[in-house]
C-alpha cells in the first residue's frame, strides 16, 4: 500500500506563521487524514531538512510564542492534507464577468466607442495604478476618503485610480506642445472607490470619459452633452426617460462674492452643496457655517440653489454676468443641436469635485429611482494644480453600473447571445486532424469556427451548435474526405450539401 502524501514544512518560521494566523482567525485551515474533496484547495509546501509530517499522528501541537525568535516545537510525524477553503465570490463591491455578462459589457463599450468616434474623438488609456498625490487635491472631497491607496515596495504612495480626469491632465502636461489643440480624447477605464454600496454604485466600475482640451467656449459642453444624447438614442433611451440638470459654478461664485466669502471657502462650499438631498438640510447649513459662511450668505445661497429657471436666475443676478450669459448660450446651442427637450436648468447642481470652474451638468433618471447616470462640466484650472499651464477644458464621466440598471428598469436590456459562424466536427476519431485543417482554412478566411475537440456523438454536436447559435455545421466524414469534400449543413433551414474543400467559404 502506497504511503499517504506528507505535508512538509519549508522552515520553522513558516510553521510559526501558519499556526499564528490560525490562532488569530485570519486564515482558517482544515486538517484531515483523508484526501481533500474537490471543493477544497490544497496548499502544499516544499520539503524541509528540519520538519515533516508522516502518517503516525493526528495533529501538530502548538506552543505559545512571544516573538519572531520564539522556538517552535517539532511537529510529530504524520500524514496530513493541508487545505484552505476559499470564498468563491469576488471581493465585496466587485464583479466577475462570465461570458454572458462579458458580452453585455462589450456591447455597452462598443456603443461608447462608436459614439466617441462619431464625434471625432481618439481613444486613450492610463495606468490603473497612479501616484496618490494625483488625487489629494482639496480637503473635504469624498474621494480622499475613498481611495484604495498604499505604499509600494519602493516606498512610493500609490492609489488605484478613482476617476480618469486627473490621469488625463497628467498626460496632457506630459505631452505639452507636442499635441496640437484642441485635444478630443475619450477613455473607457476601470475605477476604484471604497464607498458605501447602493443600487448602481459599486467599489469598482468602468467609466466612459470624453474630454475636450483647448476650447474655452461653451460649445465644448454643448458638444459633450450632444454625444451623450446620441448614445442614449442608440440604446433606446428617450428624453422621457432621462434628462440633464445644468448649472454653473459661477452662479455660486457670484452669490458668495456678494458676502465677501474668501476663495478658499468656495470649493469647500461646492462640495457641501453637492450633498444636498443626501443629508438633512440642517446638516448642510451647519457645514456651510464651518467654512466661514454667514447666516445671511447661507440663506441667500440656498434661495438661489432652489431656482429652476434661467429667467428667475437672471432677475436675481442680472443678465450681464458670465454665469447667466454662458448658460443662455448653452441652452441656445441645445436648440441648434436638437436636444433642448433633454435639458433643464437646476441651480442646485454643482458636482462634488473641487476642480470644476464653470458649466456643470448631470444626467438623471426622470422617475427618480436611480442616482446620477453621468456628470461633467468645465475644469479650466485643473492643470495648474499639477504644476502645468492652465488650458481651457471640459469633459464628462459616465459609469457602466447605473445605465445597466436603467436599461433593466425600462426593459431595454438587450439579449447578446454568443454567435459562431461554423461548428466543425469529425465523424471519425482518425479524422480529427482533417477537421482541424478545415477549421484552420475557414479561420484563415476570417470566419469564426468552433472546432469539436473530442469524439462526440452527433446529438451532442447539434445541442452545442444550438447553444452557440452556429450558422453552419461542417461534418468531416471518411468517404467525403477521401474525395476532398465535406458535408455542410445550414442549421437555420436544415439544407445540407457536399462542398469541395477548395470551394469552402
Amino acid at each position: 500500500m502506497a504511503a499517504a502524501p506528507s505535508l512538509l514544512i519549508l522552515h520553522p518560521r513558516l510553521t510559526f506563521f501558519a499556526t499564528t494566523l490560525r490562532h488569530f482567525s485570519l486564515i482558517h485551515y482544515q486538517f484531515s487524514v483523508h484526501p481533500p474533496t474537490p471543493s477544497r484547495l490544497p496548499v502544499l509546501f516544499a520539503r524541509s531538512r528540519h520538519h515533516s509530517y508522516s502518517s503516525s499522528t493526528s495533529n501538530a501541537t502548538e506552543t505559545p510564542h512571544a516573538g519572531r525568535s520564539s522556538s517552535v516545537s517539532s511537529p510529530p510525524n504524520q500524514a496530513v492534507d493541508y487545505a484552505q477553503k476559499i470564498d468563491v465570490n469576488p471581493p465585496k463591491g466587485t464583479r466577475d464577468f462570465p461570458p454572458e455578462e462579458m458580452r453585455l459589457r462589450n456591447w455597452l463599450f462598443h456603443n461608447f466607442r462608436e459614439v466617441s468616434e462619431l464625434f471625432g474623438f481618439e481613444e486613450v488609456d492610463y495606468p490603473v495604478l497612479e501616484s496618490e498625490a494625483l488625487y489629494i487635491r482639496k480637503a473635504g472631497e469624498e474621494i480622499r476618503d475613498q481611495l484604495y491607496c498604499f505604499e509600494d515596495k519602493g516606498n512610493r504612495r500609490v492609489a488605484l485610480r478613482p476617476e480618469l480626469t486627473p490621469s488625463l491632465a497628467r498626460l496632457v502636461i506630459q505631452k505639452g506642445k507636442s499635441v496640437p489643440l484642441p485635444i478630443k480624447w475619450f477613455a473607457i477605464g476601470q475605477c476604484w472607490r471604497y464607498e458605501r454600496m447602493t443600487r448602481g454604485r459599486r467599489r469598482e466600475h468602468y467609466q466612459w470619459n470624453m474630454d475636450i482640451i483647448g476650447v474655452p467656449d461653451v460649445t465644448g459642453e454643448a458638444e459633450l452633452i450632444s454625444s451623450i444624447v446620441t448614445f442614449f438614442k442608440r440604446i433606446g433611451i428617450t428624453a422621457k426617460d432621462v434628462g440633464f440638470k445644468i448649472s454653473s459654478r459661477k452662479v455660486l461664485q457670484k452669490v458668495l462674492s456678494l458676502y465677501s466669502v474668501p476663495e478658499t471657502s468656495f470649493a469647500k462650499a461646492c462640495i457641501i452643496i453637492d450633498k444636498m438631498g443626501k443629508i438633512p438640510m440642517e446638516e448642510i447649513k451647519k457645514e456651510l457655517k464651518a467654512v466661514e459662511l454667514s447666516n445671511d450668505a447661507i440663506e441667500d445661497l440656498l434661495q438661489v440653489l432652489s431656482m429652476k429657471s434661467l429667467t428667475e436666475l437672471e432677475e436675481k443676478l442680472g443678465g450681464a454676468g458670465e454665469a447667466v450669459r454662458e448658460l443662455k448660450q448653452l441652452f441656445s446651442l441645445a436648440e441648434k443641436f436638437g436636444y433642448s427637450e433633454w435639458i433643464q436648468f437646476d441651480a442646485s447642481v454643482v458636482r462634488g469635485l473641487a476642480y470644476y470652474t464653470g458649466i456643470v451638468f448631470e444626467g438623471f433618471d426622470r422617475e427618480g429611482k436611480l442616482r446620477a447616470i453621468c456628470g461633467g462640466g468645465r475644469y479650466d484650472r485643473l492643470l495648474s494644480t499639477f504644476g502645468g499651464d492652465d488650458i481651457p477644458a471640459c469633459g464628462f464621466g459616465f459609469g457602466d453600473a447605473v445605465i445597466i440598471e436603467l436599461l433593466k428598469e425600462r426593459q431595454l436590456l438587450p439579449e447578446v447571445p454568443v454567435e459562431v459562424e461554423n461548428i466543425v466536427c469529425s465523424l471519425d476519431p482518425d479524422l480529427q486532424g482533417a477537421a482541424a485543417t478545415v477549421a484552420t482554412l475557414l479561420r484563415g478566411k476570417g470566419q469564426c469556427v468552433d472546432l469539436v475537440l473530442e469524439n462526440k456523438p452527433l446529438k451532442w454536436v447539434f445541442k452545442r451548435a444550438a447553444r452557440i447559435n452556429a450558422q453552419r455545421l461542417i461534418l468531416v466524414g471518411s468517404s467525403e474526405w477521401e474525395r476532398g469534400m465535406v458535408n455542410v449543413k445550414i442549421l437555420s433551414t436544415g439544407e445540407q450539401h457536399e462542398v469541395n474543400l477548395d470551394d469552402l467559404q
